[in-house]
């Protein structure tokens, strides 16, 4: 079984409109579809659980799973505080999980995942146990301490930008999540900004990168969504 858990629980105060980024509309459609489109269509999808606030569940309901026909959208669930949180809503819906059951975390603001991103993570989930999609930096990445003086500067063939989604063999990331909520009851303080993180914290399992592509961009702020608009005319017509 392969699942895909969609995130689309932000309300994006960073875009500074009234309508959630996920919400807002890319060449006639939500930037949500196209990641809900991009996993319904993918042939190796089994289902789709979408982790959502309890005030979008019925937008989400009606207006994407059911307008569009999103047959594999399984579950629609309520996030939680932190972002690990809401993936472990939806890590929870999934239920009793086999031994060899991938879950793709992908954040529903990346509305360009490809077909070819989702088939290598998952190929890549099976060898490995965990992967991510990135790309190298473009620019030179200079660390700085505290004061804002760079203290290090890392080779940059070694620097990646890590996107979504981000692919595990099921059992392997919910015992990740259960270290990680016992060592915050234990009071853990680490800020877990990603499920690799917390699969490398809290399994100590690497993860390992592959392909993605720089038009894989987060809608996070109002120019992004006028990059979006070029993105969609030149590579998503067929939508």
């Amino acid at each position: 079984m392969v699942t895909a858990i969609v995130l689309a629980a932000g309300v994006g105060s960073r875009m500074k409109s009234e309508k959630a980024k996920q919400f807002l509309e890319v060449a006639g459609h939500e930037v949500l579809y196209y990641s809900l489109r991009a996993f319904d269509e993918h042939p190796e999808v089994d289902s789709i659980v979408l982790v959502t606030k309890e005030e979008f569940v019925e937008h989400c309901q009606k207006e994407l799973a059911e307008r569009y026909q999103f047959a594999k959208v399984r579950d629609i669930c309520i996030g939680g505080k932190e972002r690990y949180d809401s993936v472990y809503q939806g890590l929870s819906a999934i239920g009793a999980e086999g031994e060899n059951d991938i879950v793709l975390i992908h954040d529903g603001a990346r509305p360009f995942v490809t077909a070819e991103m989702i088939s290598a993570s998952i190929a890549c989930a099976r060898e490995c146990g965990a992967c991510t999609v990135g790309v190298p930096a473009k620019d030179t990445i200079k660390i700085v301490d505290t004061d804002h003086y760079g203290v290090e500067t890392p080779e940059r063939k070694f620097v990646y930008q890590i996107q979504t989604p981000q692919t595990f063999q099921v059992p392997l990331l919910r015992r990740a999540y259960e270290t990680m909520y016992e060592a915050k009851r234990n009071g853990d303080t680490h800020n877990i900004t990603d499920d690799t993180m917390l699969v490398e914290q809290y399994a100590g399992v690497r993860c390992k990168v592959v392909e993605g592509a720089y038009e894989n961009i987060k809608i996070t702020t109002p120019e992004d969504l006028a990059i979006a608009e070029i993105f969609v005319e030149k590579t998503l017509k067929k939508f």
